[in-house]
C-alpha cells in the first residue's frame, strides 16, 4: 500500500512504551482473527477520551491500569501539543506488534476522540462565524435607562466600593477599540471589580454580587465577545445557522463586535451589555452568552439599570427555533429532502433512516444551502451531491466518498470535509480516503508513523 509514512519518532507520542500498556490492557480482551491467530484494533485517544474498535469483550468500566495506561498516551498528546489521535495495530501470537499513529496534521481539525474534520481551505471558518450584525441605527436605549439613578442606587448599595477614574475607563475603552455606554461607566465608577479591593472582607465581593446581579468582571478584564471568543470545533459550528425573527429583542449572532462582556452568572455564562440589538431590542440591553451554545444569546435586562433593580424584561423569550434555516431528515423529524426543501435551507441534516434512500433532486439550486451532513448508505445517488453548487461543507460516509471521488464529482467550492463512519473501522483505509480528498486541495496529507515492538505472548483464546 502506499501510505506517507514517517520513520519512528523519537518523540513519546511515536513511543511504543508509549502505547505498550494500552494495547496490552486492550488485546487482552479482543478475540484473535483468522489471520495465524493475530489480533487486530483501532482506537483514537485524546485529551477529553478514548474508544476502541468493535471487538473488545464488554468488560463495564475500565479498569485502573487501562485507565493508567490511557493517561500514559494523554500525557504524550500534551507535550507533542496535540488533542487527539487514531492509531491501528496488528498483534501476532507472539506479542510481536506493529502499530501505526496516524497524525496530527496541519489539514485536520482534531475531534473528540474519533478523528476530525478535513481542512480543505487553510484560514477558513464557518458560515456563522463570518456573520456580521445586521445594523440596526433606530435601535435606543430602553426607558429604564439611566445612568445618574444606577450610580447612585450603587453608591447606596456600596458605600465602601473603589471606583474607576476616568483615565481607568479610558485606558479601557482604548484597549477594546470603542466607547463603552454611559451605563457600564458609571457602574464602574463606582466599582473597578478588582479583587484586591476586598481582599481584607470576602464578604465586600458577595455585596458587589448582589449589588451588580452578577460577578463583575474587573475594568482590565472586559472584552468583546466577538466570533473569535465562541469557538467551536467545525464539524458542530457548519451545522449551526443565524436567524433572527423580525420580533427578535437579540439576533442569533455567534458573537458580534457590540457584545462587551463585563460579567458572569456564576455558572459560566457571560453577562454582556448589547449594542447590536434585535429588531425589537434595545441597545445597551443586557444579554446572557451560554457556554452551553455555540450560537444566539438570551436577554435578561432591557438595561443595566434593571439588572441592577433586579427588572426582568416582560414579554422577551428567547426563540432558539432556527425555522427552515437548519433541517433534519430522520426517522423523528422530516421524512424527505422535498419536506426540508425550502429558499432558506442552508443546512440539510440526513440521520438513521429506516425508508428509501433519500434523493437529493429537491434541494438542487437552493441559493443558500452549504452544508450537507448524510449517514452513510442513505443517499439514493451521492452523485446528485456535485450539483449542490453552494456546498462548504459536506460529512458523508466513506462509500459515498468512494463514488464521488471516482465520478469526480467532488464539489470544490469545499472549504471543509467530514468522513461519518458510524464509529471506528479501518483506520488505514480512512487515512488512506481523507489523504486523497486533502490532495483534491493540495493540502498536507495525514502522517503514519510505524512503530515496531514486542508485547510479548498473548494468552490462548
Amino acid at each position: 500500500m502506499n501510505e506517507p509514512t514517517s520513520v519512528p519518532s523519537p518523540s513519546a507520542l511515536n513511543s511504543f512504551e508509549t502505547w505498550a500498556p494500552l494495547l496490552r490492557a486492550w488485546a487482552d480482551g479482543i478475540e484473535a482473527g483468522n489471520e495465524g491467530g493475530a489480533v487486530h484494533m483501532a482506537g483514537a485517544v485524546g485529551r477529553e477520551g478514548w474508544r476502541s474498535s468493535s471487538g473488545v469483550r464488554p468488560r463495564g468500566r475500565a479498569s485502573a491500569a487501562e485507565r493508567k495506561a490511557v493517561e500514559r498516551v494523554r500525557d504524550a498528546l500534551v507535550r507533542a501539543g496535540v488533542e487527539s489521535v487514531t492509531f491501528s495495530a496488528r498483534v501476532a501470537p507472539s506479542g510481536r506488534t506493529r502499530l501505526r499513529v496516524m497524525g496530527p496534521s496541519p489539514a485536520v481539525e482534531s475531534g473528540p476522540a474519533d478523528g476530525g474534520t478535513l481542512l480543505l481551505v487553510e484560514g477558513a471558518v464557518p458560515e456563522p462565524w463570518r456573520r456580521l450584525p445586521d445594523p440596526t441605527p433606530a435601535a435606543r436605549p430602553a426607558r429604564s435607562a439611566d445612568p445618574a439613578a444606577l450610580e447612585r442606587r450603587l453608591r447606596e448599595q456600596l458605600p465602601g466600593a473603589v471606583g474607576a477614574d476616568d483615565e481607568e475607563i479610558a485606558a479601557a475603552e482604548a484597549r477594546l477599540g470603542l466607547a463603552l455606554p454611559d451605563e457600564l461607566k458609571a457602574l464602574y465608577r463606582v466599582v473597578r471589580g478588582r479583587g484586591e479591593d476586598w481582599e481584607r472582607d470576602p464578604r465586600a465581593g458577595d455585596a458587589v454580587y448582589d449589588a451588580v446581579g452578577c460577578e463583575l468582571f474587573p475594568l482590565d478584564g472586559l472584552y468583546v465577545a466577538d466570533t473569535t471568543s465562541r469557538p467551536a470545533p467545525w464539524r458542530f459550528a457548519a451545522c449551526e445557522a443565524v436567524v433572527t425573527p423580525p420580533g427578535a429583542a437579540v439576533q442569533g449572532l455567534v458573537g458580534s463586535p457590540g457584545w462587551i462582556v463585563f460579567g458572569d452568572n456564576g455558572g459560566g455564562d457571560r453577562v454582556a451589555v448589547d449594542l447590536t440589538p434585535g429588531p425589537a431590542g434595545h441597545a445597551g440591553q443586557i444579554v446572557l452568552i451560554s457556554h452551553e451554545s455555540f450560537i444566539g444569546a438570551e436577554l435578561i435586562a432591557d438595561s443595566l439599570t434593571d439588572l441592577v433593580r433586579g427588572v426582568k424584561p416582560r414579554g422577551r423569550s428567547r426563540d432558539r427555533g432556527k425555522g427552515p434555516a437548519v433541517a433534519h431528515v430522520n426517522a423523528a423529524h422530516l421524512q424527505s429532502a422535498e419536506a426540508a426543501a425550502h429558499p432558506d435551507l442552508e443546512v440539510l441534516r440526513i440521520g438513521v433512516w429506516d425508508g428509501p434512500p433519500v434523493d437529493l433532486s429537491p434541494v438542487i439550486g437552493l441559493p443558500r444551502l452549504r452544508t450537507l451532513t448524510a449517514y452513510p448508505g442513505t443517499l439514493a445517488d451521492p452523485r446528485q451531491i456535485d450539483r449542490l453548487t453552494g456546498l462548504e461543507y459536506l460529512e458523508i460516509g466513506p462509500g459515498e466518498w468512494r463514488t464521488l471521488l471516482d465520478a469526480k464529482a467532488v464539489p470544490r467550492g469545499l472549504t471543509a470535509a467530514g468522513i461519518t463512519t458510524h464509529g471506528l473501522r479501518d483506520h488505514d483505509r480512512l487515512t488512506d480516503l481523507s489523504n486523497e480528498i486533502l490532495a483534491l486541495w493540495g493540502r498536507p496529507p495525514i502522517v503514519r508513523t510505524v512503530v515496531d515492538g514486542d508485547l510479548g505472548p498473548l494468552p490462548p483464546a
